[in-house]
């Protein structure tokens, strides 16, 4: 059994998280570049990412079709971080078959607003 923090917390990183995921799908190189930090890092499975790496990855346009995300957990660390935990469901645009991921991120407190300090995207098994 999990225990999320208040729901304004996990509302707040939710709608973050989704940001990024929409960014993907219109290939919005500034809504994804205004979520990271500047040392954003993300882990993936073929390597490590930094901010323009992700930003980057839309320099053609959009990367991702469709998603959708489910079984969230968010939980405080500390007064100014937040980890956000998630299933992903997508299908890349170059492709029409869907990828399950599990994918966990956190999140720093940036004046009113949250940025994206590191991703880590699990892939699910077969």
């Amino acid at each position: 059994m999990t225990q999320d923090h208040p729901t304004s917390l996990k509302d707040a990183i939710t709608q973050r998280e989704l940001q990024v995921w929409n960014a993907l799908v219109v290939g919005d190189q500034a809504a994804d570049a205004a979520a990271l930090d500047a040392t954003f890092l993300g882990v993936y499975a073929d390597g490590f990412a930094g901010k323009a790496d992700h930003v980057g990855q839309l320099a053609d346009g959009p990367t991702v079709r469709h998603f959708s995300l489910s079984d969230f957990t968010v939980r405080p660390l500390g007064q100014d971080h937040a980890l956000i935990a998630y299933r992903a469901d997508f299908a890349r645009v170059s492709s029409d078959t869907t990828e399950v991921m599990f994918v966990s991120s956190i999140w720093r407190r940036a004046g009113a607003g949250w940025v994206n300090i590191f991703s880590q995207d699990t892939p699910a098994c077969p």
